[in-house]
């Protein structure tokens, strides 16, 4: 499978959440190579506890029966904290796709462990966008991963 537009649309996400003063983070939720729901981090924007890019796309893509999350693939451009990962699990989402790893390892090794199809792509936009994000906003990086 083709995974470059997909992750393409979740840094179109992690754009927008930037621009929109959040924190740079995006994901798409894909459903028989179509995208069914776009989001990004929103929790400065929204002043939420729980809005990361996974969750926001989730969410934009509506409830749907088990089935049909059974048969899609998740993108986001960073590795899933263990709050989206267990969202992950709980809709039983087979298959996610990473745009990177490097400036935060996520719950991988968990969602493997659980039968999750885990594939990380380390595209340079990505590790670059979150890298200046951090560099410039330390205090709102750490608060969006709890330290």
């Amino acid at each position: 499978m083709n995974h470059v537009p997909f992750l393409d649309a979740a840094l179109e996400e992690a754009r927008i959440g930037r621009d929109e003063g959040g924190i740079p983070i995006g994901a798409v939720l894909v459903h028989a190579g179509e995208i069914v729901g776009r989001g990004h981090n929103r929790r400065i924007q929204d002043g939420s506890v729980i809005r990361h890019g996974e969750m926001d796309a989730l969410e934009r893509a509506g409830r749907r029966s088990a089935a049909f999350y059974q048969a899609c693939t998740l993108y986001t451009t960073l590795s899933p904290c263990p709050m989206c990962a267990g969202a992950i699990r709980l809709y039983g989402i087979p298959r996610v796709v990473i745009g990177e790893n490097r400036t935060f390892l996520g719950e991988e090794d968990w969602l493997r462990e659980h039968g999750v199809e885990v594939t990380v792509v380390n595209d340079p936009r990505c590790i670059e966008l979150m890298q200046r994000f951090i560099e410039a906003h330390p205090a709102l990086w750490n608060e969006d991963i709890g330290e």
